[in-house]
């Protein structure tokens, strides 16, 4: 399998755009696959510049609906015309980071005839699937760190039900990519028993000098205990990343834009 990233908060290269968000491009079972695409257009003209044509790619999976995941899908609808874009019904529901800021997807994009809307799990071709564990109790607790969603003007925490992460089976290995895990990063290797996993992890609200310390220790442990190797950055943080590799050491990799990797 092959793992490009498009677009994350920070870059390896100066000619390559960073910002907060999340766009990945890889190749696994035979298909070409955009996953997220970011804030803005800015994952495209990083393609562009890393010799890799959006125009080709097969399907596209948007994993939830924050604004810095599909914020680019516009751009992506203009360079690519035949390619599916997978995502939850739930997607489209009023996202906001506390009451005030609006972090959802752009309503005018409801009704392109190319989305296709997911329930809780569906197979896309062999070795992929998409699923959201709806039906699965998280081992561990789901916290929506001030996130919410408005209905009927009525504010409450996010559940998150709008969240689905691709699973690639290929070469005798499980990969789990997932946008943010806000579902939580231990509950996908409870529920995947992945080889991989390749995503944010949600921890830059766990303050790695204060309380969040031992938060972060634990998760490490958890992590550490599992069998796979993590490749991670976006809502993971840079100080938390920081902590977790001095505990998981060469099982931890960073995704910044530019970063290529075959697994």
């Amino acid at each position: 399998m092959k793992l490009a990233v498009l677009a994350e908060n920070t870059t390896l290269r100066e000619d390559l755009k960073s910002e907060h968000g999340l766009s990945l491009y890889l190749e696994a079972c035979g298909k070409r696959i955009l996953f997220d695409a970011g804030q803005t257009g800015a994952f495209a003209d990083n393609a562009e510049k890393m010799g890799i044509g959006l125009e080709k790619v097969d399907l596209a999976i948007l994993s939830h609906g924050h604004y810095d995941h599909g914020g680019g899908l516009c751009r992506f609808l203009e360079i690519n015309h035949t390619a599916p874009i997978y995502l939850s019904r739930h997607a489209f529901g009023a996202h906001f980071n506390g009451t005030e800021k609006y972090i959802g997807l752009d309503p005018s994009l409801r009704n392109t005839d190319r989305l296709i809307f997911t329930e809780d799990t569906v197979t896309l071709s062999p070795g992929l699937t998409l699923s959201a564990c709806l039906d699965r109790e998280p081992v561990f607790p789901v916290k929506s760190f001030g996130l919410n969603i408005r209905h009927n003007d009525r504010f409450s925490p996010d559940s998150f039900r709008h969240e689905h992460y691709l699973i690639i089976e290929e070469a005798g290995k499980r990969y789990c990519v997932s946008g943010c895990s806000h579902r939580g990063a231990l509950n996908l290797l409870r529920w995947f028993s992945p080889d991989v996993l390749i995503g944010g992890f949600h921890f830059m609200k766990l303050d790695p000098e204060g309380e969040g310390a031992d938060a972060l220790r634990d998760a490490a442990e958890v992590l550490l205990a599992h069998h796979g190797d993590y490749y991670t950055g976006h809502c993971t943080g840079q100080p938390q990343f920081r902590f977790l590799k001095e505990i998981l050491g060469q099982r931890l990799y960073s995704l910044s834009t530019g970063a290529c990797f075959t697994l």
